[in-house]
């Protein structure tokens, strides 16, 4: 079964450190119907009383409008891969061994298996480097 590589745009915002916020950041993107499958939220150290919130995909006008009203934006220097498909032993090893053997520098990367199936999210520095992983990917998974 072949992989599905996509770019992705990850959207960003601060949340409060306290109980609930994350919560109501999240009402707002959740009443415009998204459907995530991407979400990261951790304390900002360098910010006292303050977290950060990755969260992806949203689609459509209605939920990117939701997104803004609730303090999020697109990350701007977060150009990310999707990729989706069956899990199986050391295929996020694997990954990284690609995008390394062709001298590409990730930025961030992020997984998880369910079952049988798996989703990474790759962030790159730049649109080249995307470009590149992308090819490089999608040549050896199909």
């Amino acid at each position: 079964m072949a992989y599905e590589i996509t770019r992705e745009d990850i959207w960003v915002g601060e949340v409060e450190d306290a109980p609930g916020a994350l919560a109501r950041k999240l009402e707002g993107v959740m009443r415009a119907d998204a459907n995530l499958d991407f979400m990261i939220a951790r304390r900002m150290p360098e910010k006292p009383g303050f977290g950060v919130l990755f969260l992806a995909p949203l689609k459509g006008d209605r939920q990117l409008e939701a997104a803004r009203e609730t303090g999020l934006q697109k990350a701007s220097g977060l150009h990310t891969l999707r990729i989706e498909g069956p899990n199986r032993p050391g295929l996020a090893a694997g990954l990284t061994k690609l995008i390394a053997d062709a001298a590409i520098n990730m930025r961030g990367f992020s997984g998880a298996a369910i079952g049988d199936r798996c989703v990474f999210y790759i962030a790159f520095q730049d649109d080249d480097d995307a470009i590149r992983a992308a090819q490089v990917l999608t040549s050896k998974l199909g």
